[in-house]
């Protein structure tokens, strides 16, 4: 194999957004963020949270009444 053409491998800190959970992998990054992690997903947890970001569902909505109308 050729040398000095493989990515760096750290032990990388993820950080969930809406629960707050960090927890530790492997990956060719330092740091990762994500949105929603196995301790807040629906389908581990058995529970549904609309996590509402800037007004997506109120947006969705309105767009889905001007659908019906037409």
């Amino acid at each position: 194999m050729k040398a000095k053409i493989h990515p760096k491998y750290h032990q990388a800190t993820v950080r969930c957004g809406s629960c707050g959970t960090e927890f530790t992998i492997g990956s060719t990054r330092t740091e990762l963020h994500v949105d929603v992690c196995s301790s807040c997903h629906p389908f581990f947890t058995g529970k549904q949270n609309i996590i509402d970001t800037a007004g997506q569902v109120e947006r969705f909505q309105r767009r889905l009444e001007r659908q019906i109308r037409a």
